[in-house]
């Protein structure tokens, strides 16, 4: 769904497990990504963050109520505007709508920043899991 801006929206999670990302890979299968995909009307973008979860990555988890950022990234001469919301792993199925198409890795954060090329998502991720380490020490 594109706004008035031409950019086309998507929404997207960054998945959280033992103080660990979870990414996936692109639909290429050439770079790893977190789940993503285009609003749809009728849904909000957390309920899709949470609907690319499951089906690219089998993830069923909560979401924190307000979204932890967004970014852009060109593809296909298109620019992509993407909200992107925290998510805390609470199920992780082993068979999932996607998986013979795409690859699931949980990582450090530090890891899973060098992996993905959008920098917005860097910093995205970057600030989660502070977010994530600093709650975990109280």
């Amino acid at each position: 769904m594109a706004n008035s801006s031409g950019w086309i929206r998507q929404a997207a999670a960054i998945p959280l497990h033992d103080g660990r990302v979870c990414l996936v890979t692109s639909s290429s299968g050439n770079r790893w990504v977190i789940p993503k995909g285009h609003l749809e009307p009728g849904k909000t973008a957390g309920e899709i963050a949470l609907q690319e979860a499951w089906e690219e990555a089998g993830l069923v988890g909560c979401l924190q109520p307000e979204p932890v950022g967004s970014y852009l990234y060109e593809k296909f001469g298109q620019v992509y505007h993407v909200t992107v919301f925290s998510m805390h792993v609470t199920e992780i199925a082993n068979h999932w709508p996607e998986k013979q198409a795409r690859r699931r890795s949980w990582m450090e954060s530090s890891t899973a920043m060098a992996r993905v090329h959008a920098k917005g998502l860097r910093a995205l991720i970057r600030a989660v899991t502070t977010i994530q380490q600093e709650l975990a020490q109280l």
